[in-house]
């Protein structure tokens, strides 16, 4: 899903996240928000995860434009607890409460060891792992998911209960790279040739991708608030149709975190000298690959597909904007 194009230009990564930043800007997004939007996607696109990274922007600002997303959310604290928070994105963008309960979930983590917090009421939030390598600063163990919006009618595939189905784990580590298992349960089987062969050759294995994507439903949806009828949304603005769910441990509440944290290391070491796939010519832990070629494109300009650019060039163009390329 994420493998680096064959063809591709080059592209500065300031030269995307002012480009991000611009676009968002021109639609009536605040310039905070702006910033902080274009930031995140392009640190995925400096990680490789460009299905969530930059090219978004294309998506994005048609929707804060046509007023299906609120350009100028107000995002608020509902409840709280002192391990707890519910964050309401008022119709915008799903990365600004994240990002906001993110922060309180590591603050309250931090001082009683761990933390639950919901975000409700907003579109899409992006990749899991943004939160959950926020997380992992801060020493804590974390886990993030989201739930959004499912029109399921009789007679339909079993596949739509699964929805996108995003959920990030993450462990700190001490010398080497996060380690930051980012994915959706069934992103591999969005091809319907392909998830008829493997249901019909693998279907424990399939089942389990789908059991994993409705519990994202119910955690990081329904959890939220999010309703189950599509046609009678809970929500104002129609483009909010997604919740979140972070959940944040503090390592000391079961061992000593430096201890662990070296014994993590060494795990990574170890697993690096194991024999690969086929196919492969490394074995990584998740997130040892992103890391890899965060460092490559960070200094050689992130690898821009045709159809990375060519959405580019079309929001650019509906924006009566310049591309920086």
């Amino acid at each position: 899903m994420n493998r680096p194009p064959e063809e591709h230009i080059r592209v500065a990564a300031e030269d995307l996240c002012a480009f991000v930043a611009a676009a968002a800007q021109s639609v009536g997004l605040p310039q905070d928000k702006s910033e902080l939007l274009a930031d995140l996607l392009t640190k995925n696109d400096l990680r490789g995860v460009f299905s969530h990274g930059t090219q978004q922007i294309a998506t994005y600002a048609i929707l804060m434009r046509d007023g299906k997303l609120n350009n100028e959310p107000n995002v608020a604290l509902v409840r709280e607890t002192p391990v707890s928070a519910l964050v309401d994105g008022d119709g915008g963008l799903g990365y600004f409460p994240a990002y906001d309960a993110t922060l309180r979930a590591i603050e309250k983590a931090k001082a009683v060891g761990m933390a639950a917090v919901m975000s409700r009421n907003h579109g899409h939030f992006g990749a899991a792992g943004i939160y959950a390598r926020m997380a992992l600063e801060h020493d804590l163990v974390v886990y993030v998911t989201s739930g959004h919006q499912l029109d399921l009618q009789p007679g339909k595939s079993l596949f739509r209960a699964a929805g996108g189905s995003p959920m990030a784990f993450g462990v700190p580590t001490e010398k080497h790279p996060p380690f930051v298992l980012d994915f959706g349960a069934v992103h591999d089987l969005y091809k319907e040739d392909l998830r008829s062969t493997l249901a019909e050759r693998a279907p424990g294995l399939v089942l389990r991708c789908i059991g994993m994507g409705e519990i994202c439903q119910a955690w990081g949806g329904m959890l939220s608030g999010l309703g189950i009828d599509a046609e009678h949304p809970r929500w104002t603005w129609s483009g909010a149709n997604q919740g979140s769910l972070l959940i944040a441990l503090r390592i000391d509440l079961f061992h000593d975190a430096e201890v662990f944290k070296r014994d993590i290391d060494e795990y990574v070491d170890r697993i690096r000298q194991l024999e690969p796939l086929e196919g492969f010519s490394e074995s990584h832990v998740p997130g040892g690959m992103e890391a890899v070629r965060e460092e490559a494109y960070a200094r050689e300009g992130v690898p821009v597909g045709d159809w990375h650019r060519e959405r580019l060039e079309g929001v650019a163009k509906e924006l009566g904007m310049d591309v920086p390329w």
